[in-house]
């Protein structure tokens, strides 16, 4: 695989590039390019020197040797990734490459990265006069918090001395957790682009550079995809790109305001012991701006006159380069404007202190946490740090993953089952069968909307179940069933049970999300009270009074909406697809409290059909209507308020409001391991276009503590059931569906791709702390 890499070292440029890379993915792909669909910035977090902590490395917590480790072997899974597309060509643009990184260490390790899958390296550069590149630039660093003046850059360009080492060495000592930071404060050392070419060269090889003019205008406009064409030299027909607005630099009356701030506030953080958050810098830059006019580039006709020879000879090599090396028309060197009317930074300063007080962020917090990296890093390093994992983590367990278990032992993510009142595994009394509910006239009562592909064997199991505690109807949806799920509830359908809706024409992202547009024009959830999203895999388990939605409700009697946390349980030991009850089966979960990884806590949300939200999503109603707010009302498994985390967005529950009190949602999404394979062979009804492996596995198949409050439905449920399986017709269809699953199996188990798979996964054993740390590792979705 050929990598080239488009380095800037304008970000903002190859922040564009990377705009036409997704765009155009699929003209490229059929070329047989490839870019990656995580953010380039992270090559340079993972290979700059750990000593030089940048601003962009600080705000995005990749400050230690031990957070720059983790993510580099993050990374090494992500090229070697790539590198298995069989993709010919590998294409990634950071301006961050360019900028950032001057050492010959760094670009080492660089490449040393990408060559895990490179045969061969291009780089370019885009570059521009430097007079009208430093124009932008000092704006926008005094906005992140620099605080020297641009007379440092004026004074260097007239010192005759070498550009690249002067402005290196003129790096001040930095206080990153206060905000100051070297790579802001000296003046930018990529201006010297012969220096930025030779560095280049001297580790990718000579004649692998090329510097191509960067032309903002074609970039911002339709014909940005050309551009990139061009650099790539590509002959492939690439389309036309819709423009995208040119952010504006800060002018240079607020420049000037910032930069006195930013002296001000760097006394103020260093006196309160804060780091001033990114975001929050940003936002006091945009109250303090005002109008004026933007910085002169002929105001550095010193900065011109100084690279002169040098563009001239570089002009020379790269043919078409020359105009856009040629220096703005000369105007009075540049003096720090006024600030405007009667500026004073301590105003401001004093305005605002309430958000820092509030969002200022306790700089012996950060360095604690840093500590805890560093501390992972030394742990897995240290002599015995095997000691630390399980027999079964010990064989399988990847670097990466080995580091987060360090971590996680010393965090607040660690998994552990102290959370809730509830008695989980202690018997208790069966509950009742509840009677039929009557239902007001034209209501459909409390309904479930669902979509289902070959799952014949756990259908009748799941509906009966739901009716016994209380869910009234069924609209169901199906695509692609083979094994007789289909005509099961063409059956249920027939007897009054369910509503059963073909969904194989469906068009869009998924067959889901197309059910899911379609439901609410159906009489049968136009008249419900209540609307439900699960999937036949999920169980609602009620655990307060008799188990039933009444017993919910009673519980929470202003809630519209209820978030219903899954439950993940795992195979439990069980290999063999059985004809069982799931619920009677599968026992063993995950542990109450385990915020990480991102699948644990997800919920599925039961609302009042008010009209308070326009859209039906996969795990909770969405578009919340103007004006609605008042008549919402979200509550926790727990039935605690919840609504300001929820009203608008989300699909997990977070530390602050899980919550499994009353209800929870019990998640069986393996079953046994032969349950599984089949899973596996199909894929899942929502991603269509993912495969469930040994990754999903080890995400899904907790087994660390024992739950059977659900159990206590097993006398109800089997009562209800056993009227289904009455119907003759019902009851042969099901044994038809369990038989065509268990052949399926049989003949999966035959595959080796599978069989491999099948003896992988039942052979795993890990800690609720390794799953999370090998969870985290393989960074799917995390």
């Amino acid at each position: 695989m050929h990598v080239h890499l488009l380095i800037g070292p304008s970000e903002r440029a190859a922040a564009r590039l990377r705009a036409v890379l997704s765009d155009q993915a699929g003209a490229l792909g059929r070329a047989g390019i490839v870019a990656p669909d995580w953010n380039p910035v992270r090559l340079y977090l993972a290979c700059s020197d750990p000593d030089r902590a940048g601003v962009v490395r600080f705000a995005r917590g990749y400050r230690t040797r031990g957070a720059q480790a983790r993510l580099l072997a993050e990374l090494e899974a992500q090229i070697d990734a790539l590198g298995a597309t069989g993709a010919g060509t590998l294409v990634i643009a950071s301006g961050h490459l360019g900028r950032l990184m001057p050492g010959a260490e760094e670009l080492a390790r660089l490449r040393t990265l990408l060559g895990r899958v490179a045969t061969g390296f291009s780089v370019t550069a885009h570059v521009e006069a430097q007079a009208r590149h430093l124009a932008r630039t000092y704006p926008e660093r005094v906005a992140e918090g620099r605080i020297a003046p641009l007379s440092r850059e004026i004074a260097l360009a007239r010192s005759g001395a070498p550009w690249w080492q002067a402005a290196l060495a003129a790096a001040p000592q930095g206080r990153p957790y206060l905000g100051l930071f070297p790579t802001l404060e000296a003046p930018p050392h990529w201006l010297d682009y012969a220096a930025l070419l030779a560095a280049w060269e001297g580790t990718f090889g000579a004649g692998s550079v090329t510097l191509r003019p960067l032309e903002r205008d074609r970039l911002a406009g339709p014909e940005a995809a050309r551009v990139l064409a061009e650099a790539l030299g590509l002959s492939v027909r690439l389309g036309v790109m819709p423009g995208a607005p040119v952010r504006a630099v800060p002018n240079g009356p607020t420049t000037a305001r910032l930069r006195a701030f930013n002296a001000l506030l760097l006394r103020y953080a260093a006196q309160a012991g804060i780091h001033v958050p990114r975001e929050l810098r940003r936002r006091f830059a945009g109250e303090m701006a005002t109008a004026g006019a933007p910085l002169d580039p002929g105001a550095l006709s010193a900065v011109s006159e100084r690279f002169r020879d040098d563009n001239a000879r570089l002009a020379a090599r790269f043919p078409g380069l020359g105009p856009a090396l040629e220096p703005p028309p000369p105007a009075p060197d540049w003096t720090e404007p006024d600030p405007a009317f009667g500026f004073r930074a301590t105003q401001y300063l004093a305005a605002f202190l309430p958000a820092l007080e509030t969002h200022g962020v306790p700089v012996a917090r950060l360095k604690e946490t840093d500590r805890a990296e560093d501390a992972a890093l030394a742990a897995l390093a240290a002599p015995g740090a095997d000691a630390l994992l399980s027999p079964g983590a010990r064989a399988i367990l990847p670097p990466l993953a080995r580091m987060n278990v360090a971590r996680l032992q010393r965090s607040a993510y660690a998994p552990h089952d102290r959370l809730g009142t509830v008695d989980e595994t202690a018997a208790a009394p069966a509950y009742p069968v509840a009677p039929p509910r009557v239902l007001p006239e034209g209501s459909t009562g409390r309904v479930i909307v669902a979509c289902m592909k070959n799952e014949a064997p756990y259908i009748l199991e799941w509906v009966a179940y739901h009716r016994a505690i209380g869910v009234d109807g069924f609209l169901i949806y199906t695509n692609g069933c083979e094994d007789g799920t289909a005509e099961i509830l063409d059956r249920l359908d027939a007897m009054g049970i369910v509503h059963h809706r073909p969904n194989d024409d469906w068009t869009g992202k998924s067959p889901q999300q197309h059910a899911l547009n379609r439901a609410p024009k159906e009489d049968v959830v136009r008249r419900a009270d209540w609307l439900i999203h699960i999937d036949v895999d999920e169980f609602i388990n009620v655990r307060c009074g008799d188990g039933t939605l009444d017993a919910l409700l009673d519980r929470v009697p202003g809630a519209t909406n209820i978030a219903m946390t899954w439950r993940l349980f795992g195979h439990n030991g069980i290999t063999r697809l059985d004809d069982r009850f799931v619920i009677e089966q599968f026992d063993t979960c995950a542990p109450k409290y385990c915020p990480k990884p991102h699948t644990v806590w997800g919920y599925k949300t039961m609302f009042r059909n008010i009209g308070a939200y326009a859209k039906l999503s996969c795990h909770r109603p969405n578009k919340l209507a103007p004006g609605a707010e008042e008549r919402v009302r979200w509550v926790n498994g727990s039935g605690a308020d919840m609504t300001g985390e929820a009203i608008r967005r989300g699909w997990r529950s977070s530390r602050a409001s899980i919550g499994y009190d009353l209800v929870q949602l019990n998640h069986y999404a393996l079953r046994s391991a032969e349950s599984f394979l089949v899973k596996r062979q199909r894929g899942r009804a929502l991603h269509v276009d993912r495969t469930i492996g040994l990754n999903y596995w080890i995400r899904m198949d907790w087994s660390d503590v024992r739950d059977i409050t659900i159990q206590r439905n097993l006398p109800r449920l089997r009562a209800e059931h056993d009227r289904l399986l009455a119907d003759d017709a019902l009851r042969h269809l099901h044994d038809a569906g369990l038989d065509w699953h268990r052949a399926k199996a049989r003949t999966l188990q035959a595959t080796p791709e599978f069989a491999d798979l099948y003896r992988q996964a039942v052979e795993i054993r890990l800690t609720g702390t390794e799953r999370v740390a090998y969870a985290l590792a393989l960074d799917t979705e995390s």
